[in-house]
């Protein structure tokens, strides 16, 4: 009885899984009001699915790329990928060891409108889902560090998180496994998020290096500090001239016969900065080895 029973149950699971996938093949039609997710709790579903898990894991995988891509096409406006996470959670409870969907599901959740969810937090926490079941996969922790580097809790620029992300790619750094240039990645968004006198400290200790290419890359990430620190210094004296004279300057020269600046001012590669006369604004040379220069979004 008892393995009659088990059967059953077998059943009863996979057939669940299949109505998932068939509600997933119907088309988007006005009367395809109601999109119903049969198990909601990957517990429930673990117990439904008993030794099946993987095979279990890859239905709602797939069910989960079906409502990604059938959603992303669609003009609908309410209820966009509301089953996303739901499938994913499933997904990655079954097979709590399923790299892509981690990966792949965080991509299609924080993607803004209209090709994803725009829910950085559930990509987040997905991801921390993973690294909780995968405490060694440096990816996991790499990939929610560039979460925040472009959205931080949601939406891309001025609301990026630097520091939160530099917290998470030192973190991957030290993982077992994790590539060398993680670390100046993250020296590099320290300076991005403002924090330009711990950029210098880690920039640094990476010039220390045995490796070649992170002394190079540390040593250039130096140069871009110093850089962007006589770029500020520079602006004030424009201003300076500017509020003196009542009129901005010609080029450098009048700042130099102003007694400002005592020379045309250059960067650490010997390239002369540039002076823009329409926006008075002072700015790297982009003939220069050093641009681009780190975005900034705090100025110290």
């Amino acid at each position: 009885m008892k393995a009659m029973g088990g059967v059953l149950l077998l059943v009863a699971g996979l057939a669940a899984a299949a109505a998932v996938l068939r509600a997933g093949d119907a088309r988007d039609r006005p009367d395809n009001a109601t999109r119903v997710l049969y198990l909601r709790n990957g517990r429930t579903a673990d117990r439904v699915m008993l030794s099946f898990d993987a095979l279990a894991a890859d239905v709602y995988w797939m069910r989960a790329i079906q409502h990604y891509g059938r959603d992303r096409k669609s003009a609908r406006t309410v209820g966009r990928f509301e089953l996303l996470y739901p499938l994913l959670d499933l997904a990655t409870t079954l097979d709590p060891y399923f790299n892509v969907a981690y990966r792949l599901g965080a991509i299609f959740l924080a993607e803004p409108p209209p090709n994803g969810a725009d829910r950085v937090d559930l990509a987040i926490a997905l991801l921390e889902k993973g690294l909780a079941h995968n405490p060694t996969q440096w990816k996991y922790a790499l990939d929610i560090g560039f979460l925040y580097y472009w959205y931080g809790t949601g939406g891309p620029g001025p609301h990026a998180d630097f520091l939160e992300a530099v917290r998470w790619f030192d973190r991957a750094a030290t993982m077992r496994g994790a590539p060398n240039w993680i670390r100046p990645l993250a020296a590099i968004t320290r300076a991005q998020g403002g924090d330009r006198a711990g950029a210098r400290h880690m920039l640094a200790e990476l010039a220390k290096s045995d490796e070649a290419w992170i002394r190079a890359s540390a040593n250039r990430g130096l140069a871009q500090l110093q850089a962007m620190e006589a770029i500020d210094l520079l602006q004030t004296r424009v201003d300076r001239y500017i509020a003196t004279t009542h009129s901005p300057p010609r080029s450098w020269d009048d700042l130099v016969h102003a007694g400002l600046i005592p020379a045309t001012p250059v960067d650490p590669a010997n390239v002369p900065y540039d002076y823009e006369r329409g926006t008075n604004q002072v700015i790297l040379s982009p003939g220069s080895p050093l641009s681009p220069l780190p975005r900034q979004l705090v100025r110290r």
